[in-house]
Order: structure tokens, then sequence, then C-alpha cells
């Protein structure tokens, strides 16, 4: 035992950093969490301000904004999960088919490249592909078809947001996906050549019934996440005229909570969506354990 602590010390030490940074900026901001139940005033501080108990929560709840914000999370964040992970899975099947390897890799690498640009950088390149004399409303015009203003109208911002994420993103989904099919046994395929099938019908019958669990496994994974609709995304490129159908949970807790003041109010909308996104996650991990058999722990 004391050869094994031995043995096992100098990588405890180098947990040690990591874990004084995750006890510093994880789980003692937790204390803070009281202003929820307080009207919280910062000249008073924790101990001295008001209590209210519940009553910042039935505020919130019974305001039309905070039901709209719900629900603009909820649709943002699932047809992200549905268009990004059908796009995955149709550019993966289309890299298979390429037979030369340095272009399958050359495309790999071009569509995951904009996975590592921050949000910031990315909101600059669509304010100006997505503006009005943008190339995206040029190439419009020329078919006739007036310019769209994708970041300030309401219908058309939140499908701006969706497909804007799944163009970033969707790059990592391909990855997992097409180290899936590469893994599948060849001899399935031989054996589907000998019978007649074709290269459609071996996507049919032998591709997409073994992407199945993992597609099922990574979409269950995703639906833990479902009320992170992506703040640095949004923030970056909403503004007050989309407010109504763009404005997510996060965002809505910024605005309320640092730019107006109401700390209190801000903290209860957080607690609310960090609680259910508790039960969302372990929900996730549960279903993905019983279909997929993956666990964490």
């Amino acid at each position: 035992m004391s050869g094994l602590l031995k043995r096992e010390l100098p990588l405890h030490i180098l947990l040690i950093p990591g874990v004084v940074l995750t006890f510093i900026f994880s789980y003692m901001p937790i204390y803070g969490l009281i202003m929820a139940f307080e009207d919280y005033n910062p000249g008073l501080g924790f101990i001295k301000s008001p209590w209210v108990g519940f009553d910042n929560f039935k505020l919130v709840f019974s305001q039309v904004q905070f039901r709209n914000t719900i629900f603009n999370t909820l649709f943002i964040s699932i047809f992200k999960i549905a268009v990004g992970t059908f796009a995955s899975v149709v550019f993966a099947l289309l890299l298979n088919e390429i037979p030369s390897t340095f272009n399958k890799r050359l495309f790999q690498t071009i569509v995951y490249i904009p996975n590592f640009i921050s949000w910031v950088i990315m909101a600059g390149i669509l304010f100006n592909i997505l503006s009005t004399d943008g190339p995206i409303n040029m190439t419009l015009g020329l078919f006739g078809i007036k310019p769209v203003q994708f970041l300030s109208n309401q219908q058309v911002f939140p499908w701006t947001i969706i497909i804007s994420d799944v163009w970033k993103t969707f790059g990592f989904g391909t990855v997992v996906y097409l180290a899936t099919i590469t893994s599948i046994d060849p001899g399935l395929y031989e054996s589907a050549v000998i019978d007649g099938a074709g290269r459609f019908r071996q996507i049919l019958h032998i591709t997409l019934p073994s992407l199945g669990p993992i597609i099922v496994l990574m979409t269950v994974l995703a639906l833990g996440n479902v009320l992170n609709a992506g703040f640095d995304q949004v923030y970056n490129l909403y503004s007050p005229s989309v407010y109504a159908s763009g404005d997510i949970i996060d965002t809505f807790v910024y605005r309320l909570g640092l730019q107006n003041g109401k700390y209190s109010i801000g903290t209860a909308v957080g607690l609310f969506k960090s609680v259910v996104s508790c039960m969302l996650i372990s929900l996730s991990l549960f279903i993905a354990y019983k279909v997929a058999n993956y666990k964490v722990f």
C-alpha cells in the first residue's frame, strides 16, 4: 500500500491546482444562491438583506417574458440538436464515399476548423456575410429576392442562430460518426456486394443501422444541456429588436441580473435553470445507460 501511495503521490499533487481552482470558482459561489430568496441589497450584503422566500420565483414565473424565454430556449436548443445531428450524419456518409484518403481528410479538416473559432470572431464574420449588402443578400438579389434581415427580423433570427451554430459545430459530430463508420466490419459490405446490393442499399441496411446506437447516445447526451442554447452565440448576435424570439434564459439572466441590477431575480432564474439542467443531465445519463450501455461512473 505504501508503494502504491508513493507511486501515485505525484499525480495527486498535480491535482491540487485544479482542485483549488474548482473550489474557488465553482463551490464558493454557491453561497451566493441565497440571493434568490432575498431582496438583495449590495449595501446590506447577504446576511442583512431582507428574506423574501420564494417571492422572486413567483414574480419570475408570472411574467410572460420569462415564459417566452423558456420557449425560445427550448426551440433553439432542440432544433440545434436535430439539425446538427442530421448534418453530421449526412456529411459523414458523404465523406465515407470519397475514395481518396487525402481528399477525405482535407474536407474533414475544413468542416472542423470553424469549431475552433470563438463566437466573438464568428459574429463579426456573420455580420458581414448576412448584412443587407452582404454576399448572401447579393446572391438572393440576382434571383429577384428582396434582402432578408437575418439578424433583425424576429421570425428569421432563431433560424439564423440554429443554422449558424450547425455550420460552426457539425464538424465535431462528423468526426465522431465517421470514426464509427470506419469501425464497421468490412465483411458486411463484401457480403452485401455479393448479394447485389449497391452503395445506397449498403448505406441503408448496413451503415445507418450501425450508426444507430451512437446517434441515439449523442442525441440523448445532448438533451441534458437542452436549456443551454448558447449564450456566447446569442449574446454576440442579437439586439433589442429580436428579444421576443431570440432571448434565451442565459441572456435573460445577464440583462436582468447584471445590466438592470436585479440581482435577486436574476439569481432566481439562474437557480431554476441549474436545477432543471441537473435533472435533465441525470435523466439523459440514465437513458444513455439503458439504451446504449453508456455510463460515466
